[in-house]
Order: C-alpha cells, then sequence, then structure tokens
C-alpha cells in the first residue's frame, strides 16, 4: 500500500509527522526517528527504537541457545546469577 502524507518545515526546521505515519511506525511522544539515506538517494524515516531493537536481536540472535537458555525460567535463573552472584543450577 502507498501512502503520501505532507508535512510543513517551521522556521526552526521542525516538522510534525503526520498521525498516519506515527501510528504506522509506532511512535509516540518522545520517541526518536531515524533518517538514512540509500544508495539511489532516497531518504528513508524509521523508529529509531525499532530499529535499535531489530539491530539488537540480530546480534544476539543464537546467543541464548548456546549458553542454554531456552524459556523465561531459564532468563530468570541467569538474571538472579547475574544479579546475586549466586550460580544457580535449574537447566536454564
Amino acid at each position: 500500500m502507498n501512502m503520501m502524507n505532507l508535512a510543513k518545515i517551521s522556521a526552526n526546521g521542525q516538522i510534525t509527522l503526520p498521525v498516519e505515519i506515527r501510528r504506522l511506525l509506532g511512535l509516540k511522544s518522545g520517541d526518536k526517528v531515524l533518517f538514512f539515506q540509500k544508495q539511489d538517494g532516497e531518504i528513508v524515516l524509521s523508529n529509531a527504537s525499532a530499529q535499535a531493537i531489530r539491530k539488537a536481536q540480530k546480534a544476539f540472535a543464537g546467543a541464548a541457545e548456546e549458553i542454554g537458555v531456552f524459556n523465561e525460567d531459564g532468563v530468570q535463573a541467569l538474571v538472579d546469577e547475574v544479579r546475586h552472584g549466586r550460580n544457580v543450577q535449574c537447566g536454564y
């Protein structure tokens, strides 16, 4: 689906993102947006928080399995171990 919206630039260089775009990107007050230029010159706007999460997910892909964490109980045990210095042996 193609969408087109128009925004006006203020004297201070500010714009108000149309509500449809904010909803589409999952943006709320205080969020940061990321602008990047593709090789063809197109400028792309994205939710910086969502972009950071995707980058982190990609970076950590497979890490849990490598250390034997397979479920929420395993995550909690690992957090307890790091937080309290306990070596919790619950089979993550």
